[in-house]
């Protein structure tokens, strides 16, 4: 029984302090981290059984508690070529000892040479599928490791204190990195095109829904004899790419782990700097190899028939026009004789895909068009038809590139929109999401090299309305505002993490497909200049895909007077 006089001293012990500080989801998650790095234990010991018995003998829980582990092969952790990859896998198990003894048995993993085991009192098993995920992701962007695991495992749930949680994975990352487990910092991963299409991703649900649909369908139509032909809709950021390769990769497991009669899946990128990044990606995934990324003139060069062709950016597949250079002309009357008996010049490379495969799976975006080269919408729009009447189409709606949210895009496009409408525009509020428009390019040029500064992955771009006069006279600049001199990407592959990016400006060629974390748009007197509709839409269409690749943040500057007082209107100004 307590006293009446401890009971008072209690209560105003309690009165006169602000408890509501200390419960906050900050303070909570702060000292969640910080109980998490106390009772962190990272143990490591040789792949062997030996080894597994003696620390299995040492505590009951490392056969009765959740665990997540990884085993490599043990050859060092110097950041290596495509041919000295270390091999790495990843696991969590209730029963860690008892799952690295059947580790010990199979032959795949006999290579292997040590443990990291990663222990935590307050580990449960939702928490270890978490962090599974997350190190099966960061070890496949650091770039320095083969991940053996499959990519069907990757998982996305929500439980209980999840974010608490996960701010403790930065800890257990800085640990394995102090173990040799990974090689470059965390930052530096997130950033990296091999994280961003890396196929170990946990997909959203319309993605994951049409992933599973496809296989199915697929699966069936291999096993009848059909051929078929997918369609794969969404706007800029809603992870056409990203599930496109995961895909891949899952049709190749499927393959390697069951009795599919043999088949080749290749994947069609019509972009080059685009296909240079998936080519490293697959460069570094077990299963796949950089020979599965084609050119639309490779197809249709190929031998044989391919069992299916998995088509990105089919909206910047060409129709017969004026090709980069007078050898791919040639190729194209070349190829399209050989497929079709006759130099047709009606024939695109659509016609080429469809009659080089017996499955197709394209993705597609109309309004991301940007040369009168591309397709036709009318041909889009009759793939789509074809599509959706077989009942294989599939529409990717959540944004997962810009945190604006869904509706941004729709917004951009509609700010660009130069038809006439019947009511007029309103600003959007985009909350915390970083949208801005520039009196100065300067200014705007300073603000994305502080963002760079701050967070990486901040670069210009612009529309087609200089000359490249710095391809000819490398002294020159191609971009003059005022006092402001700025010149072109230096090169077409890589550019957004090439050395001298931030100091220059990239057009739709090297960022098309790609996120940044912050995009500065330089706007030039092209939307103005021309009158022709047809080749006005491919402009606006050019700048509404460099107005969606900010993930954090989109920064605008119109060289045109009126265009900047119009954009005023509609995006909050910086002076």
């Amino acid at each position: 029984m307590v006293s009446k006089e401890v009971h008072g001293a209690l209560a105003a012990f309690v009165a006169e302090r602000d408890w509501v500080q200390f419960h906050t989801p900050e303070n909570l998650a702060k000292s969640v981290v910080v109980e998490a790095g106390e009772l962190l234990e990272i143990a490591q010991l040789d792949f062997s059984k030996d080894a597994v018995t003696t620390w299995r003998a040492h505590d009951e829980r490392h056969s009765n508690w959740p665990v997540v582990y990884v085993l490599d092969d043990g050859r060092g952790t110097a950041r290596a070529s495509s041919s000295q990859l270390r091999d790495i896998y990843v696991g969590e198990s209730l029963n860690a000892a008892g799952r690295l003894r059947q580790h010990l048995e199979t032959p795949a993993k006999q290579h292997l040479k040590n443990i990291h085991v990663i222990f935590d009192e307050r580990f449960n098993k939702s928490v270890c599928l978490d962090l599974e995920s997350y190190l099966i992701k960061m070890l496949a962007g650091d770039g320095a490791s083969r991940v053996l695991n499959r990519n069907n495992g990757i998982t996305e749930s929500r439980y209980f204190q999840r974010e608490s949680y996960r701010e403790g994975f930065r800890n257990i990352f800085e640990r394995l990195r102090a173990n040799g487990v990974f090689t470059r910092g965390l930052h530096e991963i997130e950033n990296s095109d091999l994280f961003k299409l890396s196929p170990f991703k946990a997909l959203t649900d319309d993605q994951a829904a049409s992933v599973e649909e496809i296989v199915k369908g697929l699966l069936a139509d291999l096993e009848s004899g059909t051929d078929s032909m997918i369609v794969i809709q969404g706007d800029p950021g809603t992870g056409k790419t990203v599930a496109a390769i995961y895909l891949i990769k899952l049709l190749v497991d499927i393959q390697t782990f069951t009795t599919l009669e043999d088949w080749t899946a290749t994947r069609v990128v019509p972009q080059q700097s685009l296909r240079s990044s998936i080519k490293a990606v697959f460069k570094k995934t077990p299963g796949l190899q950089p020979s599965m990324v084609m050119t639309p003139f490779d197809v249709g060069q190929a031998d044989g028939i391919f069992s299916l062709l998995l088509v990105d950016e089919t909206h910047r597949l060409s129709q017969r026009a004026n090709q980069p250079s007078g050898v791919l002309n040639a190729k194209f009357a070349t190829i399209t004789r050989e497929l079709f008996g006759g130099d047709d010049t009606s024939k695109t490379q659509l016609d080429w895909i469809r009659a080089k495969s017996r499955h197709q799976i394209f993705l597609l975006d109309a309004a991301q068009s940007v040369r009168p080269a591309d397709l036709p919408s009318e041909l889009l729009s009759g793939l789509v038809a074809d599509a959706r009447a077989s009942r294989r189409h599939f529409q990717l709606r959540t944004q997962m590139r810009v945190r604006a949210g869904s509706d941004f895009v729709s917004y951009v496009r509609w700010i660009l929109d130069p038809r006439p409408l019947s009511l007029p525009r309103m600003r959007r509020d985009f909350g915390d999401y970083d949208f801005r428009t520039f009196e100065c390019v300067a200014h705007m040029r300073d603000e994305i090299f502080q963002r760079d500064a701050e967070v990486g992955l901040a670069r210009m771009v612009a529309g087609y309305a200089w000359e490249w006069k710095t391809k000819k006279d490398k002294t020159a600049f191609d971009i003059e505002i005022g006092d402001t001199q700025l010149c072109w990407n230096s090169t077409a592959t890589d550019w957004i993490s090439s050395s001298n990016a931030l100091k220059e400006v990239g057009s739709i060629h090297t960022v098309q497909g790609y996120d940044l974390n912050y995009v500065g748009v330089i706007i030039g007197l092209d939307l103005r200049t021309y009158s022709d509709d047809d080749l006005l839409r491919f402009i606006t269409q050019i700048y509404a895909v460099l107005m969606t690749r900010g993930i954090r943040g989109t920064y605008v500057y119109a060289c045109d007077h009126g265009l900047r007082e119009y954009l005023k209107g509609l995006i909050p100004f910086h002076s």
